[in-house]
């Protein structure tokens, strides 16, 4: 999605609006909708209450994950504005997701650096057993080391269908 960004929509802008928005579609309907709530109401808690080092970072994931459908849907909302009202609002959309980017994988960096870490120390086999069984029906097919889900395949293909020739498949 940053490298569709900063290339800009070039000739095929329908292309690229279209495909901007399934992405967006996407993260919604997956990181923000499911798997953050499980991270937020299974795996967290129970690495808190073992790890209490990692209170901190939970506590900050924890909000990105309760602010992150709508700062995604404040993306979708200026992303409608750049295509329907031109390059004047382009840069307005190219500041904001800057910034979701850059606090996005800073979100990542504590939940694989502090929490993840933590967990694999203090988890015992069982907890990972009943975590792996609720995040099962969630896997991220983007891993590449899960089936797709059916709906998920048909919106991933959409999006490579989609994008514009001029950027490739880029995900």
């Amino acid at each position: 999605m940053s490298m569709m960004v900063n290339k800009g929509p070039g000739e095929e802008s329908s292309r690229f609006f279209d495909s901007l928005r399934a992405i967006l579609f996407y993260i919604v309907e997956f990181p923000e909708r499911l798997h953050h709530r499980n991270e937020t109401e299974l795996l967290f808690p129970l690495v808190a209450t073992r790890a209490a080092q990692t209170r901190e970072a939970i506590a900050k994931v924890d909000l990105d994950h309760a602010k992150g459908e709508s700062a995604v849907k404040e993306l979708q909302h200026l992303l409608l504005g750049w295509e329907f009202m031109g390059e004047p609002r382009r840069q307005g959309f190219v500041d904001v997701f800057a910034q979701y980017l850059s606090l996005y994988r800073e979100h990542m960096t504590l939940e694989e650096t502090i929490i993840l870490q933590a967990a694999r120390q203090v988890l015992t086999p069982a907890d990972w057993a009943e975590l792996d069984t609720a995040f099962q029906s969630n896997r991220d097919a983007l891993t590449g080391t899960h089936p797709v889900d059916a709906a998920y395949e048909q919106l991933f293909s959409r999006i490579a269908h989609i994008a514009p020739a001029h950027l490739g498949v880029c995900f």
